[in-house]
């Protein structure tokens, strides 16, 4: 009986081991990352269903959004007369067409439960993509999806509670990045400038892309590929054009729109009137510009070529990262801009992880203080800067070696 018993105790060790080891490889090594995205993606069908069924609905745009594709639909081309509840119609007309179709599906945009399952089903998309693109790149370990999956309130609410048209923005451009992860530029190209029609704010990605189609392509394929994103912005928006050409251009690629104080997430520890102030909008203008150049001097033109798919993916979320950091005002929507690129672009720093899961975790919290506060947006501020400082220094040796081994 003791041979018997002790026989048991070591059949019963060796399991804990190796299902210890199992454990720690699907938590920290990169080719159990799509074990993981399957796992989670399962977790994340059954948390939006419950997050639809359970929270209350929050109208912010909806229906803004279906009073201003109502006019187009109507028969109004004159971008100036497309109004809703909030104010005159400031998105490109990729988001009239898209939106006119959710409305259409809808309703009329009144069946907001049926529009809350698209938009569910859009976070599942979306998902799909950023674990695909984090696989291709091998860019953070597993346990990273765990994060997005059960920390991330804020960005499930963006997309099954708020139906705001940034995480359509978003889905697109990550489907445009899998498209430049895979070399497969026209096609790339071609759905990164869908994306901008949706929203303005997948410009930030521009000059990363920039830099990548001259490295990889050379000049002149490059010019080729960004007169095709121009073709497809006048494709879409050419019956707004033939109306009222300057008045499509003027609201839906509005540089200079003013912000309101009391929505900012990044600068509530400002005064009102120095966050109005033009000073401070030119000032942030010149630190995006500087940080830009910083990158392309100081990472972005010593990586090895060709670029590999993590250094692809670098470039474009670092222009993106330092966009966000230097914009005018962040609303609680726009956490989606950059939410799934922050574990990838803090992992490829030299920063320890203790700290990476620290900015993480702070960051979040400060995304999910609501109304933001001084303490909170200084807080989110100098995650910030500390990000941008770490994408400025040298990358971790090992992940240098990583990058040249693929």
């Amino acid at each position: 009986n003791y041979n018997e018993y002790k026989s048991y105790l070591r059949m019963s060790v060796a399991l804990v081991r190796k299902g210890v080891e199992t454990l720690k490889r699907l938590l920290f090594e990169p080719e159990y990352l799509v074990v993981m995205g399957v796992l989670c993606l399962i977790a994340e069908t059954f948390i939006n269903t419950v997050i639809i069924e359970k929270v209350r609905y929050t109208e912010i745009d909806w229906a803004a959004y279906m009073s201003e594709v109502e006019g187009f639909l109507n028969g109004t081309t004159d971008y100036t007369k497309l109004k809703g509840g909030t104010g005159p119609l400031v998105y490109p007309a990729g988001f009239v067409y898209v939106f006119a179709g959710l409305y259409h599906v809808t309703g009329r945009g009144r069946n907001i439960r049926l529009a809350q399952y698209l938009f569910g089903v859009l976070y599942l998309v979306c998902y799909s993509l950023v674990v695909v693109i984090l696989r291709k790149a091998q860019a953070v370990p597993p346990f990273i999806l765990l994060f997005f999956t059960f920390a991330s309130y804020r960005v499930h609410s963006l997309f099954a509670l708020r139906l705001f048209n940034d995480p359509v923005a978003m889905v697109i451009l990550y489907l445009a990045v899998y498209f430049f992860l895979q070399k497969e530029w026209f096609k790339g190209c071609i759905t990164f400038s869908l994306a901008v029609s949706i929203k303005m704010n997948i410009m930030l990605f521009a000059p990363g892309l920039f830099f990548i189609l001259l490295v990889e392509q050379g000049l002149a394929r490059t010019v080729g590929y960004i007169t095709a994103c121009g073709v497809v912005q006048l494709a879409l928006g050419m019956p707004f054009l033939l109306d009222n050409p300057m008045g499509y251009l003027k609201m839906s690629f509005d540089l200079g729109r003013q912000f309101f104080f009391k929505w900012t997430v990044n600068f509530r520890f400002l005064p009102e009137h120095v966050f109005l102030s033009r000073y401070l909008h030119v000032g942030l203008l010149l630190v995006h510009v500087w940080l830009l150049v910083g990158l392309y001097l100081l990472r972005w033109r010593t990586l090895p070529r060709p670029l590999t798919p993590h250094s692809l993916l670098i470039v474009l979320l670092s222009s993106n990262f330092v966009g966000v950091a230097c914009a005018r005002s962040l609303h609680y929507q726009f956490y989606v801009w950059y939410y799934h690129s922050l574990p990838p672009l803090l992992f490829s720093t030299s920063l320890p992880q203790p700290v990476v899961m620290l900015l993480l975790g702070v960051i979040e919290l400060c995304w999910n203080t609501y109304p933001s506060t001084v303490i909170s947006s200084f807080a989110l501020q100098l995650c910030h800067v500390v990000g941008a400082v770490a994408l400025l220094l040298p990358p971790r040796r090992r992940d240098v070696a990583k990058i040249k081994s693929r």
